[in-house]
């Protein structure tokens, strides 16, 4: 397991574009949990890039930043040029990545089994 998180903090692990999406949600409050500074949405999105290799567009990221802002899972802190982004609700956002990463993880230890059938 370590390896594969080394993986993808190097950029070495590629994951196709519609996975990513499906968990765009939780991804996105991970990344902004993660972040040291300037989380705006530029910034994200260079950050699912050189993770996960993902080519999303901002008419993807931004509506999923905005619809997290509304369901005040999100805090929007507007700056002269641009918006930047903190976690506003710890307790959800915590709640919705466990639940993401419980559900992949069952995928994945279903798939690792069936790989001595295949």
């Amino acid at each position: 397991m370590a390896s594969v998180v080394d993986d993808v903090a190097d950029g070495e692990l590629t994951v196709d574009d519609g996975l990513v999406t499906q968990s765009l949600d939780e991804i996105l409050l991970a990344l902004i949990a993660l972040a040291d500074d300037e989380t705006h949405g530029t910034g994200l999105m260079e950050e699912l890039s050189r993770l996960f290799d993902a080519d999303l567009s901002p008419g993807t990221v931004y509506p999923r930043l905005h619809d997290l802002e509304a369901e005040d899972r999100l805090r929007m802190h507007e700056l002269v040029q641009t918006k930047q982004y903190s976690i506003d609700d710890t307790a959800a956002a915590e709640s919705m990545i466990e639940e993401a990463m419980c559900h992949h993880l069952a995928i994945g230890l279903f798939l690792h089994a069936s790989l001595d059938a295949v």
